[in-house]
């Protein structure tokens, strides 16, 4: 990261067209936190759909924070220790004005920008243990678990002097190993502490409100054009050519899913149409200012139908795996890093090229590192913080509150006055029930 701290007009580097995509682009990623909770709110049971929507939201707050007091000055702050964190010369922001420049753009807008990246992720987990969490856990995980995890792992890839994009070589445009695999690492370390759901395996659990998934699913494809668009800091080819493929992976990523279900089960679903669509956009993020359309069309088309297989991994294996962040996003941002091994291309990267370009076995190795590198460590530290939490305060709900439903019990609130009939109204789907063998 270069900052300068002249005044603008004196610096002569801002660029006013990179800062005016890089603000739309922020504001777009913002808007996916609460399509998110949208999302989720939409595939829980009617019980826990306003502590769903909180979760996300609170997620925001805590971590916006963070970022200030700490976060952004350990993640992209100068190196301090062997490619693994930042220092706090800039911790509360310091030394940091409104003439200060990253690159083409003001740091307080790069600042931003990365920091809707941070509380998403943050909120991305709370789908793998939804309908169980006791929400006071929550309020202090979240801030630990972004200064533990998420800011050394975005300086890793990310920040000035990171080992996995200086020392190692591996890519990540914008964030198959920060935001994706992260979360989904995270998610499943917090499944294995909270134990599954009362009735896990035994009760359907279906979405309660379809037209909601739909709806969030829409949003986050929505501001998804700006998460990996604005990953180019700049108004240019690099951020055109990221929002295509951002678009083709999403569409392919649907049909692929579609078509499994199709094929499965014999009944292609809005359900499955949305999770092909994240899917798909998932796997893109690492990969959409590296590899051309034919590539784009490739790692969505491979993640939904990947992915459609993956949900269920957790009937098999015996994780609750709530709301399937495993299964996508884990399982999508491993697809989608590792295909750039096959598929990057000079025309994208400016040197760096993937195996079906002629770029042989290294970059594909470089990108296997950094995926189980990532995973172990958000795993390992994961699940340690969770069990720490839930030795010194309890980190699941109790059975009364589970049964109940957290929003009554916690929230004192419910969203539907005149109730609704989760499980009666929503048709089956690979996330809801146990999967009939031997298909998923």
């Amino acid at each position: 990261m270069q900052t300068e701290n002249a005044p603008l007009a004196a610096a002569g580097g801002l660029d006013t067209g990179d800062t005016a995509w890089l603000l739309a682009a922020t504001a777009l990623v913002l808007l996916m936190t609460p399509g998110l909770a949208l999302f989720y709110g939409g595939m829980v049971r009617t019980k826990s759909v306003l502590n769903m929507l909180l979760m996300s939201f609170v997620s925001i707050a805590l971590v916006t924070v963070v970022w200030l007091v700490a976060g952004y000055s350990l993640a992209f702050g100068d190196d301090a220790f062997a490619g693994l964190i930042g220092g706090l010369e800039h911790a509360g922001m310091a030394g940091i004005g409104p003439h200060s420049l990253t690159g083409t753009v003001p740091t307080f807008l790069f600042s931003t920008f990365q920091l809707t990246f941070a509380f998403l992720t943050a909120a991305l987990i709370s789908g793998a243990v939804a309908d169980r969490t006791k929400f006071a856990a929550w309020l202090v995980f979240v801030p630990v678990w972004t200064l533990l995890v998420y800011v050394p792992v975005a300086h890793w890839v990310w920040g000035p002097g990171g080992w996995i994009s200086q020392s190692l070589g591996g890519l990540d445009f914008a964030g198959g190993l920060v935001v994706e695999i992260a979360s989904g690492a995270s998610g499943l370390a917090l499944c294995l502490v909270l134990g599954p759901r009362l009735g896990f395996r035994k009760e359907a659990m279906r979405p309660h409100n379809l037209p909601m998934v739909m709806t969030g699913a829409g949003l986050l494809w929505f501001g998804w054009l700006g998460f990996n668009g604005g990953s180019a800091f700049a108004a240019n080819g690099l951020a055109a050519a990221s929002v295509l493929n951002t678009l083709i992976a999403g569409c392919t990523g649907l049909l692929g899913w579609l078509f499994v279900e199709h094929k499965r089960d014999g009944h292609p679903t809005t359900f499955g149409a949305a999770s092909g669509a994240v899917a798909g956009l998932v796997a893109i993020t690492p990969a959409c200012g590296v590899v051309g359309v034919l590539g784009a069309c490739v790692v969505g088309l491979v993640a939904g139908v990947v992915c459609s297989y993956a949900v269920a991994w957790k009937f098999r294996f015996d994780y609750d795996d709530s709301l399937d962040v495993v299964g996508v996003h884990f399982v999508g941002g491993v697809v989608g890093t590792l295909l750039i091994g096959l598929f990057a291309t000079a025309t994208m990267t400016g040197g760096k090229e993937g195996l079906f370009y002629g770029g042989g076995f290294g970059q594909l190795g470089r990108q296997a590192v950094a995926v189980l590198t990532v995973a172990a460590y958000t795993f390992l530290v994961t699940y340690g913080l969770g069990r720490a939490i839930d030795r010194a305060m309890g980190f699941r709900a109790s059975a009364e509150e589970e049964l109940t439903g957290l929003d009554q019990t916690v929230h004192a609130e419910t969203a539907y006055d005149h109730g609704v009939h989760a499980g009666h109204t929503a048709p089956h789907t690979a996330h809801s029930a146990p999967p009939k063998e031997p298909s998923a």
